[in-house]
């Protein structure tokens, strides 16, 4: 059973229940998913030459929500990011968008996932700079993740921050402890005041209800070792979303089962929702078009890799007798082979299969 088989089964009901209600990325989302490598986008036809057995090899939506498509992505995505990775230990910063302001954000995702970032990178960056903390430049690289694990809807960003920051005025890194970054108490207040002050800009703010600006705003700081684990957990949130196929148990009588393990004790347990209701804590998940949902601040924004530059070198300098900094490499998996299922030769191409259906973009939005 996978997302597919659901949007394939229930998709049209549902664009017809709700057409009125969905945005323009959504609707998308929904075709591609349910065309996935099946015969609408047309694909190739292969043989086996020793045995004849022939197989049907559609192609992939490309879609960025796609649970099917997006695991080599995710996978280049991580051996890209290996050079970014500076030595010591870091940690995983997250910053979490209230209950009262989610239904606001669900209505206008483009103004409050930007607002987020810009509010909690902006909040980190200035506590890192007072020198009581650590008084320099934090690099971070921040990805937004929406969805709790039963797909209810959690909008929060969580930051991969090297521990220490760079001082431009002296050029040296000011390293912080091992085993703490930043005092997340005053994190939160600060992180709470400037996304009040961003918000105040735009008339959403009036509907704001005003408990909201005294309430503690959940801010989290865990160390994460060299970084390497904390990258290979936040990969598959770059290029999935809320669910994958493995979790989904079956689909019948119009429910749809799926598993999840609880956050807090650990505990796997099986949700069991209506497939129109299921589609819909999807589709809640799926990001405006075009919306950058991967962004770097600090010394690892593109425009700053000069200052990148400078920190390695200043590694380099300062480890035992001037030894270059060894960082861990990913490697590329090997390219795959289709091979007969029967006898397992490799099968050989034979034919194409052009589209029957209107096909998505060709590229995948990142």
């Amino acid at each position: 059973m996978t997302l597919g088989d659901i949007f394939r089964q229930h998709g049209p009901l549902y664009r017809k229940r709700y057409a009125d209600r969905l945005s323009a990325s959504q609707r998308q989302a929904l075709h591609a998913i349910a065309t996935c490598r099946t015969e609408a986008l047309g694909g190739h036809v292969y043989r086996c030459a020793v045995c004849g057995e022939t197989r049907y090899s559609y192609h992939s939506c490309r879609n960025r929500h796609c649970p099917q498509c997006q695991h080599a992505a995710a996978q280049q995505w991580l051996m890209d990011q290996q050079h970014l990775l500076l030595p010591g230990p870091y940690f995983l910063l997250t910053f979490t968008l209230p209950a009262e302001l989610r239904s606001i954000a669900r209505q206008h995702p483009r103004l409050i996932y930007n607002l987020l970032f810009r509010a909690s990178a902006a909040a980190a960056q200035e506590l890192a700079r007072d020198p009581r903390c650590i008084g320099g430049q934090l690099g971070l690289i921040g990805i937004l993740q929406t969805w709790a694990r039963n797909l209810t809807y959690h909008p929060h960003i969580h930051y991969l921050v090297p521990g220490g920051g760079w001082d431009p005025a002296t050029q040296i890194w000011r390293a912080a402890r091992p085993d703490f970054l930043l005092p997340v108490k005053a994190l939160s207040i600060l992180f709470r005041a400037k996304f009040r002050d961003g918000l105040r800009k735009n008339a959403l703010f009036r509907n704001i209800p005003p408990e909201v600006w005294q309430e503690e705003w959940v801010v989290h700081c865990l160390p994460v070792g060299n970084g390497v684990p904390a990258l290979k957990y936040l990969a598959p949130y770059v290029f999935q979303v809320a669910i994958s196929n493995k979790r989904i148990v079956s689909l019948e009588n119009d429910q749809v089962s799926f598993i999840y393990t609880d956050a807090r004790t650990r505990q796997r347990h099986t949700c069991t929702l209506d497939a129109l209701e299921f589609i819909d804590r999807f589709l809640q998940h799926v990001l405006p078009k075009g919306f950058c949902k991967v962004r770097y601040y600090g010394c690892f924004r593109p425009s700053q890799r000069r200052v990148l530059q400078a920190l390695r070198q200043w590694f380099a300098q300062t480890t035992e007798a001037g030894a270059a900094v060894e960082l861990p490499v990913a490697v590329a998996p090997p390219p795959a082979v289709l091979r007969c299922p029967k006898c397992g030769q490799v099968l050989t191409l034979v034919a194409t299969l052009r589209p029957t259906a209107r096909c998505p973009p060709t590229t995948a939005e990142n």
